[in-house]
């Protein structure tokens, strides 16, 4: 009896960790050099496919399929202008989720000796958009000033409590947050102070340049930098608890990778077992990676 007593007890005892420290690892696979995006700027993987955007002589996406261990273009282009004028010139973050509104950021640069920047969320109809190849025609829908930002913008579709908002987080190196924006209110919106946009927040750290929601893990994938504009920084967050507590909630941070170049976006591909990276570099600028959970 003593021996089963014993067992019973410990059963009881156990409690499993919720995440494993040391995972998830993530490894650089290879790298690939792709032309004709600029300074990319981030990667949006959606229904097998891979948009890529960033900013060459205008604001654009490009769309890439997955073959083997390498992305391939489709030689569909889609151009961010507006009656040949570049309105999206620098994309930052690229939030879809079903039907609800499309959203993309954009970081303006108002005066380079001050460095003050203005930050513009671009609400899209994004099937329209690649109808026709650029935003006229009625595809940009509204322009909103992220005047909550700190600095920049950089939305993407996240869930909290059964309900999906739109996340954006700023980069700049101190009194970053990650915040939570109603999508109904937003699309509307001229301003992100207006009444109803903003839901929730939390701080975070310096140097965020895009986001990845893991909605099977509860995570928010922080992309981020070391230092301002170079090398590689990975932090996975428990976006319940951190918008509980009001700061970040680090599950896991990856400083591993040893690139020195400016990480712009990542996004897993399929499965969370692979990823791909993207940076402003003109060679190696799309980098696989494998990640161990």
């Amino acid at each position: 009896m003593r021996p089963l007593l014993l067992l019973l007890i410990s059963g009881l005892c156990f409690v499993p960790a919720a995440f494993d420290p040391g995972k998830p690892e993530m490894q650089l696979s290879h790298s690939l050099t792709l032309d004709s995006l600029g300074a990319c700027q981030g990667i949006s993987w959606q229904n097998g496919k891979a948009y890529l955007y960033g900013d060459r002589e205008v604001g654009m996406i490009r769309e890439f399929d997955l073959v083997g261990d390498s992305l391939l273009y489709t030689g569909k282009e889609y151009r961010l202008t507006l009656n040949d004028t570049d309105v999206i010139n620098h994309p930052t973050g690229f939030a879809v989720h079903g039907k609800d509104p499309v959203f993309m950021g954009n970081s303006v640069l108002l005066d380079r000796a001050t460095n003050k920047w203005k930050a513009l969320i671009y609400c899209i109809d994004w099937p329209g958009l690649q109808r026709t190849g650029t935003l006229d025609g009625g595809n940009l829908k509204n322009v909103i000033e992220d005047d909550a930002c700190i600095q920049g913008t950089r939305p993407e579709y996240v869930e909290y409590k059964h309900k999906w908002y739109v996340a954006t987080a700023d980069y700049g190196g101190r009194a970053n947050e990650v915040r939570l924006y109603e999508p109904a209110v937003l699309q509307h919106a001229k301003k992100t102070t207006d009444k109803g946009v903003v839901y929730k927040k939390f701080t975070c750290g310096a140097w965020v340049q895009n986001m990845q929601w893991l909605p099977s893990k509860g995570l928010l994938l922080l992309i981020q930098n070391q230092v301002e504009g170079r090398k590689w920084r990975f932090t996975y967050v428990d976006l319940k608890k951190s918008l509980e507590s009001g700061k970040a909630e680090v599950v896991k941070m990856v400083d591993s990778i040893d690139r020195g170049d400016e990480l712009e976006g990542f996004s897993f591909l399929s499965t969370l077992s692979k990823g791909v990276a993207v940076t402003s570099s003109r060679k190696g600028n799309v980098n696989f990676i494998d990640i161990n959970w």
